[in-house]
């Protein structure tokens, strides 16, 4: 399904940019979102989600596709899958930043696959969901991140491991060193309720089929009676 969201931040659209494409420092305003590692340009944690009673956790990566400084424009490939192994979700999220005024305008396109319990709400649903989800992250990127607290979460600590162990070559030099990974030690995040986020979307679908339920349910009664009688 493809979703298409805008904000608005009352900053300059370079210093927008600089902060948008800055995955690490916005990770923490994300909803359901914790970083916990980066191996050069690819970004690796978790997302948790609930639905209902249901939590599930999606384990992946993202990385940029495409990041055109000149036209502030951002391509960012993300793929997860839950940990529970049902299901996953794959995302190509495009951003746009434009001057507005003394603000930036940032469209966010979205083409969002997802299989699992979470594919059982519609594109409306998801629409108001990534609504209401992307205010919570602009309300904490504006008043934390450009606000000028732009300190580690607190308690968080960072560490750097190799990945690899250093290839050599036939000759017994060495090769240069492998890649790293920082891993990112920080607060678990708390899960994004979908039912919740969702609110009137989902009382609009349930409640029609909840009071059709009723009334096929007092026909058929009526009708038993008829016979009885």
């Amino acid at each position: 399904m493809e979703l298409t969201n805008e904000f608005r931040v009352e900053r300059p659209v370079e210093e927008t940019w600089a902060v948008l494409t800055d995955v690490e420092r916005i990770a923490p305003a994300l909803p359901g979102a914790q970083l916990q590692e980066i191996e050069g340009d690819e970004y690796r944690g978790i997302v948790k989600v609930k639905v209902g009673p249901i939590t599930a956790q999606y384990k992946g990566k993202a990385s940029f596709v495409e990041k055109d400084d000149t036209n502030h424009k951002a391509v960012l490939k993300a793929e997860g899958r839950d940990t529970k192994g049902q299901g996953n979700a794959s995302a190509l999220i495009t951003a746009s930043l434009v001057p507005d005024a003394s603000g930036t305008k940032v469209t966010v396109h979205t083409d969002l696959t997802v299989t699992g319990k979470v594919a059982q709400f519609g594109r409306g649903i998801m629409a108001d969901v990534s609504t209401k989800l992307l205010n919570q992250f602009v309300e904490q990127l504006e008043t934390t991140i450009l606000a000028g607290d732009a300190h580690p979460v607190e308690g968080a600590s960072l560490a750097a491991a190799p990945l690899a162990e250093p290839k050599s070559s036939p000759n017994g030099a060495d090769a240069g060193e492998g890649p790293t990974v920082r891993r990112l030690d920080h607060p678990e995040a708390e899960p994004v309720d979908l039912v919740d986020a969702a609110g009137a979307s989902v009382a609009k679908r349930v409640v029609p089929l909840a009071i059709g339920g009723l009334v096929l349910l007092l026909f058929v009664r009526g009708l038993r009676r008829r016979r009885s009688s």
